[in-house]
């Protein structure tokens, strides 16, 4: 975190308050140095254990984002043990881990990776949208062809069973399509996905952006100009544009239409996934009314060819130039 604070964003202030935090942590646990702590390297069964998100990022964005949880990770286990030792140190610890998060996310907001592009083509997974076929063997299709982002949405599974599902998609994907869950940014930290989508009645963007401490993206579904200027002002990262389309996916009275999009492209409001009932074939009518991204449910967990789907809407989406 420190060198892309130094070497990447040359940011004088946010290096120095990430040494002074490196140099305080040595001083803070000196006093367990002496007890017996030293680490088995030949013997530890760790470090034969490897997953394949481990071998992978997707920039350095990404590399500060795996650093600032491993901190954050870190700081936790330390706190804790510490407890055994000494109290006077974990809490020290404590201090300096709610400071590691503050820093964390004034990183991730300079490098960009909170207010990315949006994404041209997001697929909505879930299994009441599998028309009957098993969630896995759709899941691995869809991974398989490497969306920008895959939303897991399940709202029927108790929350053992979700964050189970998440971990397995997060692992899956292996780093290459960012994992948003929808509604519930702790199944996301826990899980180690990438953000969180909210809608109207879910937590409020502001409150989830303060639990997050930076480190999840935050998307909220709109379809009113005014819920697109509240979630700009609760710090969301894109907004969900819709419905498009109906949808047998999610009833929703209101149907809003491509009109709400060009309203919102003219609002010059955050990045967008238009939603709703789209599919590859009314794709270039949302593309007509300013779409940069689309997010897809139905028209791809329902499909025989899961992939062939995703491909056709990289298609229609393919004059889509991202800022």
């Amino acid at each position: 975190m420190e060198e892309a604070a130094r070497f990447i964003l040359d940011d004088a202030p946010l290096t120095a308050g990430l040494k002074t935090l490196r140099h305080d942590l040595a001083a803070a646990v000196e006093p367990l140095l002496d007890a017996g702590a030293d680490r088995d390297v030949s013997g530890d069964v760790g470090t034969r254990i490897t997953t394949d998100g481990e071998r992978t990022r997707r920039g350095v964005a990404s590399v500060a984002v795996a650093a600032g949880r491993r901190l954050g990770e870190a700081l936790r286990a330390i706190e804790e043990y510490a407890k055994t030792i000494d109290a006077n140190v974990a809490a020290s610890v404590e201090a300096l881990r709610y400071r590691g998060y503050d820093l964390e996310r004034r990183l991730l907001e300079a490098l960009g990776a909170g207010r990315r592009p949006p994404w041209r083509v997001c697929v909505i997974l879930g299994e009441a949208s599998c028309a009957g076929r098993p969630w896995r063997e759709v899941a691995e299709a869809v991974a398989r062809s490497e969306p920008d982002c895959i939303q897991v949405r399940e709202p029927g599974l108790d929350d053992r069973a979700l964050l189970d599902r998440v971990r397995e998609i997060v692992a899956l994907v292996a780093g290459r399509s960012a994992v948003i869950v929808n509604d519930r940014p702790d199944i996301a930290l826990l899980a180690g996905a990438d953000g969180v989508h909210l809608g109207q009645t879910d937590l409020p963007c502001s409150d989830v952006r303060r639990l997050a401490a930076g480190r999840l993206i935050v998307g909220v579904s709109t379809s009113r100009i005014a819920e697109a200027r509240q979630a700009l002002a609760d710090g969301a990262d894109y907004c969900g544009v819709g419905p498009m389309f109906p949808s047998a996916t999610k009833d929703k009275p209101v149907i809003v239409g491509p009109d709400y999009l060009r309203e919102y492209v003219a609002s010059g409001g955050l990045p967008h996934l238009a939603i709703g009932g789209i599919t590859p074939e009314n794709v270039p009518e949302l593309v007509a009314a300013g779409a940069r991204g689309v997010a897809v449910s139905a028209a791809v967990c329902a499909a025989d060819d899961p992939a062939g789907v995703i491909k056709r809407l990289r298609h229609a989406m393919g004059a889509v130039v991202l800022a």
